[in-house]
């Protein structure tokens, strides 16, 4: 296999779809035991981590855009995944929408989640988050 270069590899990357993407960030993740996901940005007091171990709750914090139908503006629907997933082409968009229920962006966080449904739900899609 031939090494590419940085600049060759950027192009590379550039030129694939959402879905080749996270199946390339799931490769890579599994390959070398790292996860793609942001660290928490400071470890809890004593005091909070005791009482949530009290409490042991499970609060999800990964989450993926799903859109479960792309309602009746089916062209708003496009234009909003693609302003979401900049690197989509517009046949790419045309065809995930098409194809609902398709998984749209993965392994984001609730707040990236969030934001994703609004917009998709405000351009009249359908959406789950899983």
């Amino acid at each position: 296999m031939a090494k590419l270069s940085k600049d060759e590899l950027i192009k590379t990357v550039e030129e694939m779809s959402v879905l080749e993407l996270a199946d390339l960030v799931k490769a890579l993740e599994e390959k070398f035991g790292v996860s793609a996901q942001a660290f928490a940005a400071a470890p809890a007091s004593n005091a909070a981590a005791a009482a949530e171990s009290a409490e042991p709750k499970e609060e999800q914090t990964v989450f993926n855009v799903v859109v479960a139908s792309s309602g009746a503006n089916k062209i708003a629907v496009i234009k909003a995944l693609r302003e979401l997933v900049p690197t989509l082409g517009l046949k790419e968009a045309k065809d995930l929408v098409d194809a609902a229920p398709k998984e749209v962006m993965t392994a984001v966080n609730k707040k990236t989640a969030e934001e994703a449904k609004q917009k998709l739900t405000t351009a009249g899609a359908t959406v789950e988050l899983k």
